[in-house]
């Protein structure tokens, strides 16, 4: 069940700027969540135990379409974000617009990066505005099979 405050975890872009420049700590991911099954929960629990305060930006619909095509997202971006931000290890939740949410890594300047998969530290948006001010990328691994894509595919 959601607890009653999980709403207010939801901020805008220039809300939570305000609130996380009182927070020490933050680690910031991102991602389409389109589908929430066990992996994401896995990885957003191991990102939080990286530190104190975990932010979530999530794609707009309109990135979503862009990254994964016309079918996606199958769930629009507010119930996305609500959904994430019941989860126990989550603090705060937002959205980005663009492909990569580098532009809003800058605005938010958290102090640790992190990215599920097998990407190469370097190879993740934002990690050299991260890494200018002292900050830190870290990537997880994902559980094995699973993935929207493949939860899609197996239900047609």
């Amino acid at each position: 069940m959601a607890s009653p405050n999980s709403k207010s975890k939801i901020l805008s872009p220039n809300a939570l700027k305000k609130v996380l420049s009182r927070k020490r700590n933050v680690v910031f991911t991102n991602g389409c969540f389109d589908l929430l099954h066990a992996g994401h929960v896995t990885y957003l629990e191991k990102a939080k135990s990286f530190g104190s305060t975990l932010v979530i930006a999530v794609n707009s619909d309109e990135s979503v379409q862009l990254l994964k095509g016309p079918t996606r997202p199958i769930n629009p971006l507010a119930d996305r974000m609500r959904v994430l931000a019941a989860l126990e290890c989550v603090d705060y939740v937002t959205w980005f617009k663009e492909e990569t949410p580098r532009e809003l890594i800058i605005k938010l300047k958290p102090n640790l990066l992190v990215k599920g998969g097998d990407y190469k530290p370097s190879e993740v948006a934002g990690y050299n505005e991260i890494k200018a001010w002292g900050g830190r990328t870290r990537i997880v691994k994902l559980l094995p099979g699973r993935s929207t894509t493949s939860i899609l595919s197996k239900s047609r």
